[in-house]
């Protein structure tokens, strides 16, 4: 595909051409509007200071995943590329906001997705194309499902001190993601358990761990099949945000949950059809 002499000739040509990011209006696609219009990557009148070099970061992911959709990510890896557009707007607001070990930390997870999305991607399109399916209203529906239920379920998921009992608010959204995960049988959750940094490795694995399995057992109960959910436990590695306050603490024990597109194996060189993510 290669990727890397396609990433170094678009950043030669946004160089050379003053910065100028994004494309004409209307044909960037999915991506053309994915940062917030206050978003800037250059800033030009500032002194030099770790920002600028988190923001050139920044760019270059953008890039990356600008690649990846031109090359077909949106029609193989749908809920793969919502999450990390997702993830390219937290980290601009990062950005935006002061929060640069905050970005720091989510650029690092954004790099390692998006080489994993390359890396399935590659893998795919060798053996078949990735093209828009005809009836473009499907894909758009199904985009859109993707982008809510990653909303619902990535939003009030703390749980208090060595504690894995679901808070009433999340338990809310859990419900509402149920009801529109039932109307959508293709799609499945992959449901990771997060700890604070207090406690032992152990501990925290463990209590990840029942994080996890508990928002399983609440989806279960609002009427969802086992076999679409599966459960991983990240103890206190790859906290959200990085710091010793309560309020970072109370932020980083939490569940993240990922929405995985279905499986429709094609022909080679045929068109249309989503992949897992894994």
């Amino acid at each position: 595909m290669q990727l890397l002499f396609r990433l170094a000739t678009l950043f030669a040509y946004i160089t050379l051409a003053g910065c100028a990011s994004y494309p004409p209006e209307g044909t960037g696609g999915l991506a053309e509007q994915y940062t917030s219009e206050s978003f800037s990557p250059v800033m030009p009148d500032e002194p030099l200071g770790p920002e600028h070099g988190l923001r050139f970061d920044w760019q270059l992911a953008k890039l990356h995943l600008d690649v990846l959709i031109q090359e077909g990510a949106r029609w193989c890896f749908p809920a793969a590329v919502v999450q990390a557009i997702e993830k390219q707007n937290r980290i601009a607001r990062e950005l935006d906001g002061g929060l640069l070990l905050d970005a720091a930390n989510d650029l690092i997870i954004q790099r390692k997705r998006l080489n994993q999305l390359e890396l399935q991607l590659d893998y795919v399109t060798s053996q078949t194309r990735c093209t828009p399916p005809q009836d473009n209203s499907d894909i758009e529906m199904q985009i859109a499902v993707i982008e809510t239920l990653f909303n619902l379920l990535n939003t009030d998921n703390q749980f208090t001190v060595n504690s894995a009992e679901v808070n009433p608010k999340f338990m809310g959204n859990l419900s509402k993601s149920a009801a529109l995960l039932r109307k959508h049988s293709q799609l499945k959750l992959s449901v990771t358990g997060h700890a604070d940094k207090n406690g032992s490795d152990d501990h925290n694995q463990k209590l990840a761990m029942a994080r996890a399995k508990q928002v399983k057992r609440y989806l279960i109960i609002f009427g969802l099949e086992p076999n679409r959910i599966e459960t991983h436990s990240l103890g206190e590695n790859l906290p959200l945000f990085k710091g010793e306050t309560p309020a970072t603490y109370l932020t980083n024990r939490r569940v993240s949950v990922e929405i995985i597109s279905p499986v429709k194996q094609q022909s080679p060189h045929t068109s249309g059809g989503f992949y897992a993510l894994d």
